[in-house]
């Protein structure tokens, strides 16, 4: 039997150990993946609150904006969340490029055998 967390209607995100959850965003317009990325608690009441995308660094150890020194904010649309609540779909317009490379998106390269190809 699924608990209330798997099928009710209040938000109740499962945070992990580390009190985060995955975050994947992708671009309304075109269905892109653009990032993956975790939020903690503060970093997704951000994100409903302000309507772009937060997230929590584990390499700063800190919450950040997507796009705060670059200007490239992910403006978001819609926010899903998944059966359990440990993971969180973004829904966005991206302002530019989402990856901190330049890219357009994070997923800018294919796995073939042992190496990593440019997608065209």
């Amino acid at each position: 039997m699924a608990d209330q967390r798997d099928t009710g209607l209040l938000l109740d995100p499962k945070y992990d150990a580390a009190g985060l959850i995955t975050a994947v965003a992708t671009d309304a317009a075109t269905g892109d993946l653009l990032m993956v990325a975790h939020m903690n608690a503060d970093a997704l009441a951000a994100t409903l609150a302000m309507g772009e995308a937060h997230f929590w660094s584990r390499s700063r150890a800190r919450l950040w904006k997507k796009g705060e020194t670059s200007g490239h904010v992910l403006r978001v649309r819609d926010v899903r969340i998944d059966c359990d609540q440990d993971s969180v779909w973004l829904i966005c317009d991206p302002a530019g490029p989402a990856c901190h490379t330049g890219a357009r998106s994070c997923f800018y390269r294919r796995v073939t055998g042992d190496a990593l190809s440019p997608l065209d």
